[in-house]
């Protein structure tokens, strides 16, 4: 029997090969991995044949039957989770000793901040991205919690959600209020009568209400309405305020656009808003990161104010 081959060396090849095999692991498939890659399908495939020639197993069935990963595909997964890990502390090390940056930011925004007029992310992922060539910058736009999940298995290193319920394995600190309005488009019977809706025509309308989580004060003012639609995201609840059909809340400086195009108008804005606070999210106990922590200094200095529930 032919003996099984031996891994005898590890090299930068063979770990550009398990990030790719782990993207794919997580998309599910190689054409839902060629768009996350930014490669070809058959780029795809060829990187994981060779990963499957180098380790000497089979690591993954692919075909009519669609995509899974072997046994063994699933343990060498693993390991190189162990190993990648491994590469990035030995990385941050080094960064903490010679002051250099090289590495990974990989952060977790919530969809619809850029229109935030005070751009402090935008100006702290400039100041990061001046101190050199050696990192690498990783957006994802998501929802508040899938962006607190990814803190918390490791996928992120920091996040910007709005502040509601904190969890207790993370750390909240402010990064600035948003004020949102209640919203109708132009297509909405509201929008062209000159006087502002009563309560009783308000608690009628059909709203649209996040599926996500709210402050108390953002709760009781939806309650005060008929919400007949949810929205896991503010780009959600525009597209159904578009619609005509639906009136919602949104930030005042992402609804700005549509309001000045006559799009879009507030309702009863002395009375029907609520304020939200800002908050940049990293896990406790996180391992120490010089990219993460010039990021943090930069973006709000080295001794950001902690948020406390209700601030």
């Amino acid at each position: 029997m032919k003996p099984k081959q031996v891994l005898s060396q590890v090299s930068d090849f063979d770990l550009r090969l398990l990030r790719i095999f782990r993207t794919v692991a997580e998309c599910g498939s190689f054409s839902a991995a060629e768009s996350a890659l930014g490669i070809t399908r058959s780029a795809v495939s060829q990187h994981m044949s060779d990963l499957e020639k180098r380790v000497g197993m089979r690591l993954c069935q692919r075909g009519r039957g669609g995509f899974s990963l072997t046994d063994e595909g699933r343990r060498v997964l693993d390991a190189g989770e162990v190993l990648l890990a491994a590469v990035e502390d030995y990385r941050s090390e080094v960064n903490r000793i010679n002051r250099q940056l090289r590495g990974e930011l990989n952060i977790g925004i919530v969809n619809n901040l850029v229109t935030q007029p005070q751009m402090l992310i935008t100006r702290a992922l400039k100041e990061l991205q001046s101190r050199g060539d050696g990192v690498r910058i990783n957006i994802s736009m998501s929802t508040p919690g899938e962006i607190e999940r990814g803190l918390f298995d490791g996928r992120l290193h920091v996040g910007a959600i709005p502040f509601n319920t904190p969890l207790s394995g993370l750390d909240y600190s402010q990064l600035y209020e948003e004020r949102s309005y209640l919203y109708c488009s132009h297509e909405h019977p509201f929008f062209q009568d000159p006087e502002e809706p009563d309560h009783r025509k308000l608690s009628t309308a059909d709203a649209v209400v996040p599926s996500y989580r709210m402050t108390a004060e953002a709760i009781e003012l939806h309650q005060q309405l008929n919400c007949t639609a949810t929205a896991s995201d503010r780009e959600g609840i525009a597209f159904l305020i578009l619609t005509g059909g639906y009136i919602g809340y949104l930030p005042d400086h992402y609804a700005a656009n549509w309001v000045g195009k006559g799009q879009m108008k507030p309702l009863c804005r002395e009375r029907l808003h609520f304020d939200t606070g800002l908050s940049i999210v990293t896990r406790k106990g996180r391992r120490s990161n010089l990219i993460l922590e010039t990021f943090l200094e930069s973006l709000q200095g080295a001794d950001p104010a902690p948020l406390q529930p209700g601030g």
